[in-house]
């Protein structure tokens, strides 16, 4: 089921830590986030096998390659901690709105 107007705190380029399922525990870099979808694609993570048909571009073969994970099995990682953790908004002195780590109170965008 796709949310009406899901508000995604997790970026591209972020580090998260996988909190449920087979590959709960292991930490990568977001490499695109599937807003249709509700899912991130995590480097490293998730990994399938693709089966390819040789073409004029590739030779085929079995290759290797991140499937995505639903956004709700995923936790930004604290940059002080290191540890999950929620994120929230405030806005600074010079007027800029940017992301905070809710354990730590680290912001995250500078």
């Amino acid at each position: 089921m796709v949310s009406i107007n899901p508000k995604f705190r997790i970026k591209k380029g972020d580090e998260v830590i996988v909190l449920s399922g087979r590959e709960k525990g292991k930490r990568g870099k977001v490499l695109r986030v599937v807003r249709k979808e509700d899912r991130v694609l995590v480097q490293g993570v998730n990994m399938i096998k693709r089966h390819t048909r040789p073409s004029q571009v590739s030779p085929g073969g079995i290759l290797e390659r991140e499937a995505a994970l639903h956004i709700s099995k995923v936790a930004l990682v604290d940059p002080k901690l290191g540890k999950p953790t929620r994120v929230g908004y405030k806005f600074l002195e010079d007027g800029r709105k940017v992301r905070f780590a809710k354990l730590s109170g680290e912001v995250i965008d500078l």
